[in-house]
């Protein structure tokens, strides 16, 4: 029964994972057959620094899955819809400041990632036209979180693979019809924003409970958008400290040269097909698991926690094959620049380590986001990226790009040893049920 409702929830979301992993090889193939690799390298770093600015609130999606997810378990209609429209007023709030403050935001990330000035130049120009997506890109983190964790995967499927298939068509019009370049893919992102987060507020219009007014206790006070911001810090910081180590990676491969840069870009794009694949599993875990909390069934916890497992193992051998047996094929799928494929293909094997390597990060993920026990997740990536990653890089400068890899992956076996221990230990003593 577990494992069919562990399925049941994780199929659409894998799906809807793989949309996003999709937009980026799109992204990666349009730009990687022109002339120059410039684009392909302003996209990688406009890209990343996004990624950077948005994921920093990424907690309005996990920490709205893990507490909806409880208040389910609970049926408590009230808390569920609160949660809804507070966390919705909070992405507005957040977004709209983000857009008030670009300018330095920008400035001060490409300074961080100090890509080539040509490189700099069509970054920032991709990076003023994304800013103006962010009400709603963080009002889809919320509306996605809360769907998660009211266990209807499908409004997110639906929400995000039509939002995506306009940004590719987008994409492939603006840049091969009417030669925008990096300018035409922003411009189409921005455009998919919007239209995805319209297709969220209808899918969840739809899923209100029954009997729940529209009430002025519903939108709280000051003391409550606190409080979701408090309990959200841990994983603010945790996203903030994971998104660093992905800008430094990019930044430490811009100084190697354009060439390294774009070769990294395409291998990335991998890395989150890898993630997004994965997470379908580890999301469905946070719905589930944040249920049996708020069911307090430690029964019900254990045999979530072995069916995501077994699953998620099994994903990773998959894509580990997949990119075993197709891995130069994909990468000359995605760049014709000779040069860009050549050097991809050197680091091709530290593509085939990442699944295995990723795969016990995410699942935990799941399992510490539907218990909501998050300081711990925050303190498990710092240890990882400040004892474990910086130290591997820098020991290993003198191996050049192979060394950047390679702390890469030893970050990843860090999380994976760290959250792997806690979550022997919380369930031998008993404590993801007790108050925190």
């Amino acid at each position: 029964m577990i494992d069919r409702r562990l399925w049941a929830l994780a199929w659409p979301l894998m799906l809807t994972n793989l949309t996003v992993p999709l937009l980026g090889l799109v992204d990666t193939a349009v730009l990687g057959h022109l002339d120059s690799p410039e684009y392909l390298g302003a996209v990688a770093v406009g890209a990343n620094l996004f990624s950077i600015l948005y994921w920093t609130f990424g907690f309005m999606r996990m920490g709205t899955t893990g507490l909806s997810a409880q208040a389910w378990g609970k049926r408590d209609h009230f808390a569920q819809v609160a949660l809804l429209l507070r966390s919705l007023l909070l992405a507005t709030g957040i977004g709209l400041l983000l857009i008030l403050f670009h300018q330095p935001l920008i400035r001060l990330g490409l300074q961080l990632m100090n890509p080539s000035p040509d490189v700099a130049a069509l970054a920032a120009e991709y990076a003023s036209i994304r800013i103006w997506s962010a009400p709603a890109v963080l009002c889809q983190y919320t509306l996605v979180g809360w769907l998660i964790g009211t266990q209807f995967p499908r409004g997110p499927m639906v929400m995000l693979i039509i939002a995506n298939g306009i940004n590719i068509v987008l994409d492939v019009f603006f840049v091969t019809v009417l030669g925008w370049n990096s300018r035409g893919v922003a411009l189409a992102t921005v455009m998919a924003e919007y239209g995805a987060a319209l297709i969220g507020f209808v899918i969840v219009l739809r899923r209100m409970p029954e009997g729940q007014a529209l009430s002025r206790a519903l939108f709280g006070h000051l003391a409550d958008y606190l409080t979701i911001l408090r309990v959200n810090r841990y994983i603010m910081v945790r996203t903030v400290a994971l998104l660093l180590v992905l800008a430094f990676f990019t930044a430490q491969g811009a100084r190697q040269g354009d060439i390294i840069l774009a070769a990294n870009a395409v291998l990335i794009t991998f890395l989150l097909v890898i993630s997004n694949a994965l997470d379908g599993f580890a999301n469905a875990a946070e719905a589930l698991i944040g249920e049996a909390v708020g069911q307090n069934s430690q029964r019900r916890f254990r045999l979530v926690f072995v069916s995501a497992l077994r699953w998620s193992v099994c994903g990773a051998l998959i894509l580990t094959l997949a990119f075993v047996l197709g891995g130069r094929w994909l990468i000359s799928l995605l760049t014709g620049i000779e040069e860009v494929r050549t050097t991809a293909w050197q680091y091709l094997p530290w593509l085939w380590l990442l699944p295995f390597a990723s795969v016990w990060g995410f699942l935990f993920d799941g399992v510490f986001i539907g218990a909501t026990r998050t300081r711990e997740m925050q303190n498990t990536m710092l240890f990882s990226a400040l004892a474990v990653f910086l130290p591997a890089w820098w020991f290993t400068t003198g191996w050049g790009n192979h060394g950047l890899w390679f702390a890469l992956i030893t970050l990843m076996l860090a999380r994976a040893a760290s959250m792997g221990w806690l979550c022997w230990r919380y369930t031998r003593m008993g404590r993801w049920f007790e108050p925190h």
